[in-house]
């Protein structure tokens, strides 16, 4: 075996070691206490963190059901009045957004936030805070959307909010703002847990944990972190561009201006089609690990799996326009599409094929997990069957729009979401319950759920089939669909009597607890079940299997015994064993952040900001903008401290550095990670000015003299040199840093950044383009404003930094503050070199 980074795999022999002291379990138990009475609102260990996700998005799903029962009851007969046609689009629209974006991806964060660092063997993921902030930013902006249903605000366009239905001219109230602000911010706080997932997953695994090692949750958390940095932004960019139209009147979606409403379908369904799986990737990794624990084998074709998982997410990105083959798309373009929809089925396809030969190979015990996990094969299948049905081009022109539609939807989501979710409820409860939750109301909660799914949804293919169109809140008598959607609506029913059923159990039976739990009732073979307090594990073990509980019964015993890496604290602080990428191989000790009321800070301000900018209240707006930043910046402050010690004793005689800059850092692949984000914008965005480019040219105009172009992109260039100057001069230097040369460089290159964001935009008005003039204005100045997002972020981080070489805080001859200050800075000005070059040059050349 191949060493990364000069490791010693000899070290390993040196583990198990001795029993360790009993005092250093009360040392660690002390550290990483939880506050207690209110101020456990500022506590960030995932235990408390994911158990509250958790419990708020499975508030979230219990509430979108209460809008579908209304739903159900308005369309149990023709021409009922239960729901008006305006209350009944609220709630259709609120249905919607709420499962896609405030239950479903939270939902499977929340799981993977809460089980990644025991199955990884983790004291906790990397960035506690930030698992805090992007939780408390889900809570408090989703409860205020929601809140919106009960004062008449709730958006009423569908949750795809096409428009031109939602522009100010057919939507004039601040309902779709609420839709779009809200949504946009809900985005960001998923986009902050996939980052902390990522480098989680990649950083913080137990040594010898190779990637051929790791539980298939953790490959299908991380390929599910990877989708929605790379498709939710292109949600944030739809969404900020439809609520620029309806603010300033700038025309991207305008067809009378050189807009296109289409725009709007190929940003939002690149989005769009992509969820689907971000959220039915996460639960088959919950699949893999359950048909294992139910056979009680090992799973059938791990690698085969992995693959899966990852071809999965590559293909689902070329999917996107396999909702729109009723627009007119050229036949070409609807041919490809279709052909990747049914490449997209087979990934799915080997997965439940390795699943159905792991419980083949073994001996089911019928558990409630058990049926739950046979249930969820049966349901995804079905709906996978007609997903490729409405994959065929010719049978989706006549099924689109209608009910089929809608059944196929919810087979697919329930199967490949729910029903796992409610399976890994009940396995892994043991986790977090002193109690466990009764075999016997859990099989009852089966069958009335799996009964009432397909008393559900199966007849809406029939209604479908038969011409009923979704979306309508009513619909005439004698047209042989009024028994179907009767027996829909008492289906929706029986479904509701079974998750009823499960929260009276739960309810009676689980009290959430961090020490004295229910324990692995289903005889689970992962790390997860190690024993476990506040500071997950006593001891990292030395991973050398994938069902490491099996294959050796004793390491529970031993890692309780402080036999393993990082037995006690080695600097009297909260810590973790940051590990390399593929291998595995201890690296360097992380001091971790403790309890801080500046996350939920940031979260609540944040909140605020967006739902002023919905009402126009500007001025409150940058006051909350503000005070998010001040709390963001105040609790970063702390993270980044000169330490006196610079090695750390591991156990068994193994001593590595701590808290290292550069490519080893887990900062450095957060910050890459957040780039990938940032591009990803700026990549839909130029995406958008190519696409009204090729849908209305007569309407773009020349562009400023190349000159000046040459000019502001020199500028750029500089401020790259600047940033990277600064970078290396801190790191040439030894002890503390007298000169003020590093956080001067990076203050220039921030600088040289505006003066270029000022050239390019006066220069862009001086040919006497306007945002609101047409398509081309409107994306060019669009490019400008997201350039100056960027550029307002680089000046606040160098200000930032300069603060901190004024409190004498600023170490050499590495930190962590400076690296990513200048990378960030550096990038800016890569970006601000493509905004600027594209539109000048194309098509104006």
């Amino acid at each position: 075996m191949k060493s990364e980074t000069g490791f010693d795999y000899a070290l390993y022999k040196r583990f198990p070691a001795e029993k360790r002291p009993d005092s250093e379990v009360e040392e660690l138990a002390e550290i990483w206490k939880a506050p207690k009475g209110w101020a456990r609102l500022t506590a960030v260990n995932n235990n408390y963190v994911g158990f509250w996700y958790v419990v708020t998005a499975f508030g979230f799903f219990l509430a979108a059901g209460v809008l579908a029962l209304g739903m159900r009851v308005q369309l149990a007969a023709p021409m009922q009045d239960f729901l008006g046609v305006d209350t009944y689009n609220q709630f259709f629209t609120m249905h919607g957004t709420v499962m896609m974006f405030l239950f479903a991806v939270p939902m499977v964060e929340a799981i993977g936030i809460m089980l990644l660092p025991q199955m990884l063997a983790a004291r906790d993921l990397p960035f506690p805070r930030l698992s805090a902030f992007a939780f408390w930013a889900y809570f408090v902006g989703g409860t205020m959307f929601f809140l919106s249903l009960f004062v008449g605000l709730a958006p009423d366009g569908g949750w795809f909010m096409y428009p031109p239905l939602t522009s100010i001219a057919f939507s004039p109230g601040i309902n779709t703002d609420f839709w779009l602000l809200g949504i946009g911010f809900i985005e960001i706080s998923a986009i902050a847990g996939a980052i902390e997932i990522i480098v989680g997953v990649l950083r913080t695994r137990a040594p010898g944990m190779t990637l051929d090692k790791m539980p298939m949750f953790a490959w299908a958390m991380l390929v599910f972190a990877v989708m929605i940095v790379v498709a939710f932004p292109s949600v944030i960019l739809c969404t900020m561009l439809l609520e620029i139209e309806r603010a300033f009147n700038w025309p991207f979606f305008d067809a009378l201006r050189g807009g296109d409403p289409m725009l709007w379908q190929h940003l939002f369904w690149f989005f769009g089609h992509p969820e689907v799986y971000i959220i039915f990737i996460p639960a088959a990794g919950l699949m893999s690990m359950m048909v294992a624990a139910v056979a009680k084998v090992p799973l059938v074709g791990y690698r085969l799996n992995v693959l899966a998982l990852v071809a999965t997410g590559f293909i689902s990105f070329g999917v996107w326009a396999h909702h729109m083959f009723t627009t007119d798309m050229p036949r070409v373009s609807a041919g490809y599409f279709s052909a990747a929809s049914m490449a997209v089925s087979l990934p799915a396809g080997i997965q439940v094929f390795c699943w159905i030969a792991t419980l083949a190979s073994g001996k089911i015990k019928w558990t409630t997990p058990a049926l739950f996990v046979v249930g969820s094969v049966v349901i995804f299948t079905m709906g996978g069957l007609t997903g490729v049905m409405v994959g065929m081009v010719p049978f989706d022109w006549q099924a689109h729009d209608t009910y089929f539609i809608v059944a196929h939807l919810h087979y697919v989501l329930m199967g490949g979401m729910v029903f796992p979710m409610f399976a890994a409820f009940y396995h892994w409860h043991g986790m977090t319950s002193s109690g466990a939750l009764s075999e016997k109301l859990g099989k009852w909660v089966f069958w009335l759920m799996f009964a009432g799914l397909h008393i559900t949804f199966f007849p809406m293919h029939l209604t479908g089939l038969m011409g009923m169109p979704r979306r309508v809140y009513t619909y005439l008598p004698g047209r042989d669909l009024d028994l179907l959607n009767l027996v829909s609506t008492i289906g929706a029913f029986v479904m509701a009597a079974g998750i009823l059923l499960f929260l009276f159990d739960v309810a009676r039976r689980f009290r959430f607890t961090v020490h004295d739990d229910a324990g692995n009732l289903y005889g689970g073979g992962t790390l997860e079940w190690l024993p476990t307090g506040l500071y997950s594990t006593r001891s990292i073990p030395l991973v050398t299997s994938r069902e490491p509980l099996w294959d050796r019964p004793q390491i529970s015993k031993e890692v309780e015994e402080g036999r393993y890496f990082l037995p006690n604290s080695a600097t009297g602080q909260r810590e973790t064993l940051i590990t390399s990428t593929v291998m595995a191989e201890p690296q360097y000790v992380q001091l971790m952040p403790g309890p801080s009321p500046w996350p939920l800070s940031a979260a609540i301000f944040t909140a605020l900001f967006f739902l002023s900018l919905t009402v126009q209240a500007y001025p409150f707006s940058i006051f909350c903008g503000m005070v998010a930043v001040l709390s963001t910046l105040r609790w970063l402050w702390e993270t980044d401290r000169p330490i006196k010690q610079e090695m750390a004793d591991i156990g068994g005689g193994i001593e590595v550095p701590i808290a290292i800059t550069g490519s080893k850092s887990h900062g450095w692949w957060a910050l890459n990670t957040l780039m990938v984000v940032i591009g990803m914008i700026g990549f839909m965005a130029i995406f958008a000015y190519l696409y009204l480019y090729g849908i209305n040219p007569e309407v773009w105009s020349a562009p400023p003299p190349l000159g000046e172009t040459a000019l502001i992109v020199g500028i750029e260039a500089l401020a790259v040199l600047a940033a990277w100057g600064g970078r290396r001069v801190l790191a040439s230097k030894e002890g503390r840093l007298a000169e003020d040369l590093p956080w001067m460089l990076e203050a220039l290159a921030a600088a040289l950044l505006v003066g270029a964001l000022y050239l390019d935009v006066s220069g862009w008005l001086a040919t006497g383009l306007a945002p609101t003039a047409n398509g081309m204005g409107a994306t060019v100045f669009m490019l400008s404003v997201l350039q100056g997002q960027v550029v307002l972020v680089a000046v606040i981080m160098a200000a930032y930094l300069a603060f901190r070489e004024a409190r004498g805080i600023m170490t050499t001859p590495t930190n962590v503050t400076m690296d990513v200050v200048a990378r960030f800075i550096m990038f800016c000005a890569l970006q601000g070199i493509v905004f600027t070059t594209l539109p000048r040059v194309f098509p104006g050349v």
